[in-house]
């Protein structure tokens, strides 16, 4: 039976948001009580865990694999030839494909470190940390628009409003700090889904934060009332608070009432310790310039990485981090040198900076998009050469990074075809992926569920299998 909200309980939250504590997503909250009763996980791993911590750059509008990481001889042989369809008739509109011209990189891709791992010359700081990355190159997904890719990478299905992988991680393993959130997302997608807590308590949910450009720039909005000194906020919170327990006395149990205490007390306590983690002025030039930060192309993704490492390091159990920009449909030989600028040393700034704090063996880094690009061209407008051609999204195949947190280092996992079409070999799901995730951080994808209409969900559905192939 569904509980309702009591209308106290209402005017409290508005009450609340005027006194600056908005920031914890009251919609969220509200959701959550007229889902009903909140049914808490044991908030521990269910197995000693590789890894403590996540952070997840996510790579919007789906990264070329064939531009970046792996290369066909097939197709750099049959540039601009046309050659038979390798997809079949699979009955799909590929808008801009009336004829299947192979399309070489954009760029050389070499073998890097040790460890040989192909990686383009477009990503160079990302190439000299090569023996630390495991590289998938057979990842596939089940949609090739990109609003239901990127629900599904971030939640397991492509439609529906399921949990995020944030959300489940905190759901099953809670808090390492009980003054942050455990769920962060810097720059967060659109689609608030995708950081969403579905139909867990809306605690779990992602606390969304921007890099400040300006010094009047907020990270997170409505952490603080200029209106208020700390004092009189807390006054007006012990206020509120004592209005809520009052009547959750009266009623004895309600795990919605319960919960709104909790985020307020936690909103409270953020706007002490968040302000420092994110202020970056009192990282070394050293650490600055690692990330790529100063200027340039690199600026805001170089912060965003740099305040991640920052947030994860302080005790946030998933640390989110978009950066878009990936969507080449054409001219890709011009705009992927132009995407590659705003991530590479960012990206390749944070592993270092992990590995260089001892924290790389128990932080987990992934970073991927929703999908790949096809290795054959692109011509939206019919009559480009090929130069100026783009390449369409693949979902059959495409490429996924992974870093630290109990993964091979330095491995190369998963092969397709000539064509860069179909997996011949170390095929992954994205439902495999989500159990390796769970895996690494020491949890059974099987047995970390919830009760919602009627039967247990989890992240991988009733799917998902551990690669253990790149477990260290």
């Amino acid at each position: 039976m569904t509980t309702h909200l009591p209308q106290l309980s209402r005017r409290a939250i508005l009450q609340s948001a005027a006194c600056g504590f908005g920031g914890l997503a009251f919609s969220g909250l509200m959701a959550e009580a007229a889902r009903g009763a909140d049914t808490p996980a044991a908030g521990a791993p269910h197995f000693p865990p590789r890894a403590k911590r996540m952070i997840f750059v996510f790579l919007a509008g789906g990264p070329s694999q064939g531009d970046l990481f792996a290369p066909k001889p097939y197709i750099t042989k049959k540039h601009g030839q046309e050659i038979e369809s390798p997809v079949g008739d699979d009955g799909q509109l590929r808008v801009g494909v009336a004829k299947f011209l192979p399309m070489k990189p954009v760029a050389p891709i070499r073998p890097r470190g040790q460890s040989g791992m192909m990686i383009s010359d477009l990503l160079p700081n990302l190439a000299g940390v090569a023996d630390d990355l495991c590289l998938l190159r057979a990842v596939v997904a089940d949609n090739k628009a990109h609003a239901p890719a990127t629900l599904q990478l971030h939640t397991g299905h492509i439609a529906e409003a399921r949990p995020s992988m944030g959300a489940w991680c905190s759901y099953g393993l809670g808090s390492e700090n009980n003054n942050l959130p455990s769920f962060i997302t810097i720059h967060p997608p659109g689609d608030g889904r995708t950081y969403g807590a579905g139909f867990l308590p809306a605690r779990h949910q992602g606390t969304p934060l921007r890099v400040p450009r300006n010094s009047g720039d907020v990270a997170i909005a409505n952490l603080r009332d200029p209106s208020a000194s700390p004092e009189e906020q807390r006054r007006r919170l012990d206020f509120l608070q004592r209005v809520n327990r009052r009547l959750l006395s009266r009623v004895k149990a309600d795990a919605q009432m319960e919960g709104i205490i909790e985020s307020f007390e936690l909103a409270f306590r953020m706007q002490r310790e968040t302000p420092g983690l994110i202020d970056l002025s009192k990282e070394t030039d050293q650490t600055r310039k690692m990330y790529g930060i100063g200027g340039g192309a690199s600026d805001v993704n170089g912060r965003a990485c740099l305040m991640a490492r920052r947030l994860s390091e302080a005790g946030v159990r998933f640390v989110q981090v978009t950066m878009d920009g990936w969507d080449h449909h054409g001219d890709i030989r011009n705009a992927l040198p132009r995407s590659c600028a705003t991530a590479d040393k960012p990206i390749a700034g944070l592993i270092r900076d992990l590995k260089r704090r001892g924290l790389l063996d128990e932080t987990l880094v992934m970073i991927s998009g929703e999908f790949g690009r096809t290795y054959w061209s692109q011509d939206i407008s019919g009559t480009s050469p090929i130069e100026r051609h783009g390449r369409e999204h693949q979902q059959e195949s495409f490429c996924t990074l992974l870093a630290g947190g109990g993964v091979k280092p330095g491995c190369t996992h998963g092969e397709t075809d000539d064509f860069g079409y179909r997996p011949i070999d170390g095929r992954v799901h994205l439902h495999d992926l989500h159990a390796t995730i769970l895996h690494l951080m020491g949890i059974d994808h099987k047995r970390l569920t919830y009760p919602h209409l009627g039967r247990d969900f989890r992240l991988t559905d009733v799917y998902g299998r551990v690669v253990r192939e790149i477990l260290a």
